[in-house]
């Protein structure tokens, strides 16, 4: 396979994609800079309370 064919069937498979509208696109992108954050948080939490744990027995 050459590459100029590669390149074609490649622009022709990205034709047949669904792309998000832009409003779809910010609203995804927000849910996942949430997620991040919370699941920052949520081990941080738990970092903190073992590191505690782990400061009472040392």
């Amino acid at each position: 396979m050459s590459l100029i064919s590669y390149i074609k069937e490649t622009k022709g498979e990205l034709s047949h994609v669904n792309w998000p509208t832009r409003r779809e696109g910010i609203i995804f992108s927000v849910v996942v800079i949430i997620i991040s954050i919370l699941t920052a948080l949520f081990l941080g939490l738990f970092d903190f309370v073992f590191s505690r744990i782990l400061n009472i027995f040392v």
